[in-house]
């Protein structure tokens, strides 16, 4: 399958202001694309790239004073088909984890474990071991949140969207994120585009979204408890740590968004 991805964002701004902006598709997609996702802009600007100390593509830039537009579209191709889980993934002991996995079992600025720790074992310590415990944490927080994107906010933690029981995809994640923490399950925090594709319709207007992946048999797995269920076209643009890892936009001043979308389609031969 084809799939037509990007998104384009405006911003209305009173001075010139820096910016950085993580929106392209990860490493570990980047052979998939037809062409590369350059990020462009209007008017155009000077651009620099980097990788960030997660691996991720990262542009940073300074816009304008008044309407300013950046954005990324490609087309990338995936296998069309409905995620698989691995239902025979074993949870490996702390001691045998590899060493570049131990950053996702601490404590984060959005996903409390430590705070979250008595529940987490509370609730699911008498779960079997490896996917099966996770998939008991992702049922779990999909039943205990209620999604409302009237009730977002920036600043929300695990342990608040805990105690809420509201919030968006990324209160999803982070709870989830923080749950397996808590439970010696190395977790990322992930972000990228979920398409619609293979859903009933109606679909409502497209976002980018939040996940997770856990470190399980001896590779990431990708876990969704927002949605709760298998998806076609998952796309990868960053992971880390929590949402503080990976925003869309770093803005370093004041700036009001003006316009915002985002797009995954099939392309239809």
């Amino acid at each position: 399958m084809r799939i037509h991805i990007g998104c384009e964002m405006s911003f209305d701004f009173p001075q010139e202001t820096p910016l950085i902006a993580m929106l392209n598709v990860h490493y570990s997609r980047a052979s998939d694309l037809e062409r590369p996702d350059f990020l462009t802009s209007n008017p155009p600007v000077p651009i620099e790239s980097y990788r960030d100390s997660f691996g991720n593509w990262c542009n940073r830039f300074v816009a304008p004073p008044g309407r300013f537009t950046f954005g990324t579209d490609a087309v990338i191709r995936d296998p069309g088909t409905f995620e698989m889980g691995d239902l025979m993934a074993w949870q490996h002991e702390v001691r045998d984890l590899p060493s570049d996995t131990l950053l996702f079992l601490l404590p984060s600025r959005y996903c409390e474990s430590d705070v979250l720790a008595n529940e987490a074992w509370r609730l699911f310590g008498h779960t079997p071991l490896g996917v099966r415990r996770v998939q008991a944490v992702c049922d779990f927080v999909h039943n205990h949140i209620v999604f409302n994107y009237g009730n977002a906010r920036p600043t929300r933690t695990a342990a608040e969207a805990y105690r809420e029981q509201s919030g968006v995809c990324r209160d999803f994640a982070h709870l989830a994120v923080a749950f397996c923490r808590a439970l010696n399950i190395p977790t990322r925090y992930c972000t990228g585009y979920i398409s619609d594709i293979g859903t009933p319709k109606p679909w409502s207007s497209m976002d980018f979204a939040a996940w997770m992946e856990v470190y399980l048999g001896g590779r990431w797995h990708a876990f969704d408890p927002r949605n709760n269920a298998p998806r076609i076209g998952r796309i990868l643009i960053a992971s880390g740590r929590d949402a503080a890892d990976v925003p869309l936009t770093h803005i370093f001043g004041p700036g009001t968004l003006a316009g915002f979308k985002v797009w995954t389609d099939e392309v239809i031969e």
